[in-house]
Formats: C-alpha cells, structure tokens, sequence
C-alpha cells in the first residue's frame, strides 16, 4: 500500500492519495491548486487514478473547483450517489452516506479505515463552522460511524491542529460533541453553537 497525506496549514483541510499493489490509486478530497503536486506524486510510482473522491465541497464558495479537478482523469464521486462500492485494486472502497455536515456527505471506507470528511470536525471547517443539519450529523455518526470496530481508524477532512487520523474507540470515548450526550443534549448544543457563529452565505452539498 502507499498512503500520502497533504495538508493545508492555513486552513487546516486534508487531501489523501492512496494506492493498493495493482498500483490502482484514489485521491480523497484533493483541492485544484494541489494538481501539479497530484499528478506529480502519481506519476512518481506510475499509478492509474481509478476515482476522485470527495467527502463534501463548498463549490457555491469554490465554482471553478469541481471543472479542474476534471484535470486528474478519473470519474468524481460526490454529493447524493447511487453507488454503494466502487472497485479499487482487487478489492471495493464502500461508500457511506453520512449527511450532516452538509446535506450530501460521503464517508469511504476501505480495509481498516474510513475517510469520513467533516463528520467528526464539527466546528473546524473553514468554509461552514457548524453542521447544516445536527439531527441528520448525529445519526450518521452514532449509526454509521461509532458502530464500526473500535480500532476502525478515521481521517478527516479537516482538523484545526492537523491531527488527521484517530479511532473509534477514541472518538466514541472522548469526542467533545458525541461522547457522553443525549441526542437531545447534542442539538442542544448545536442550537447553541449556531446561535453565536456567523452563518455562512448558503450551505452546499
């Protein structure tokens, strides 16, 4: 396996290029201005781009984004999807649907890891600084997330002090919005947390 994460220091977001043995390869959540590095870090190992996936995107902030993300050659996975696998190396990358952080989030998962965007960063996007929809946020991750095995690793799509990978077990354990609380406490909190931040112009998908 070859694994690489890039990270923006400024705003905190990450991308993710992964590659199995058949040097098959996806990107997670790339950004269009790391293109050259991309198409550089490819051709290095002469790996083929099968997907480019994407957790969720701002592109009502970003129009130009999804048109030259275009330039990486592969089919683009995101927003509200039909497919539930899509095949990579010899084996298949499963995709989660996990609305909350905006209305049509993605998770994938493949092997022992999920590539689960801004699911879990609950205030650290620097395009929206709170879910568009908690109710929606807060089932995903109690059902789709924390019901995976413990040493489940998870990588985000943004984080305030570039940490990009923990567990399950730790964020089922210690996470400051979903351990602990009642549904009703989390949206509770969410209300709250609306109520002092400054709503983004609108929310995309």
């Amino acid at each position: 396996m070859y694994f690489r994460i890039l990270n923006d220091s400024d705003s905190g977001e990450f991308s993710y290029l992964l590659a199995d043995h058949t040097q098959d390869a996806v990107l997670i959540d790339p950004r269009a201005r790391d293109i050259p590095v991309l198409l550089a870090l490819l051709a290095e190992r002469d790996l083929r781009l099968r997907w480019v996936l994407r957790t969720h995107q701002h592109d009502a902030l970003h129009p130009h984004e999804p048109g030259l993300l275009t330039k990486l050659g592969a089919p683009l996975v995101q927003g509200e999807v039909a497919q539930t696998s899509l095949p990579f190396g010899e084996g298949m990358i499963r995709v989660l649907a996990t609305p909350g952080h905006t209305r049509g989030c993605l998770s994938f998962a493949w092997r022992d890891r999920v590539f689960c965007g801004g699911l879990l960063a609950v205030t650290t996007c620097p395009h929206q600084s709170y879910p568009h929809a908690p109710q929606d946020l807060w089932d995903s991750v109690m059902q789709k997330v924390f019901t995976l095995a413990d040493e489940t690793l998870l990588f985000a799509g943004h984080e305030q002090h570039a940490r990009a990978v923990s567990t399950v077990l730790e964020q089922r354990r210690w996470h400051p919005y979903f351990s602990g609380l009642t549904r009703d406490e989390f949206l509770a909190q969410m209300d709250a947390l609306s109520q002092r931040s400054v709503p983004p112009p609108f929310f995309e998908e």
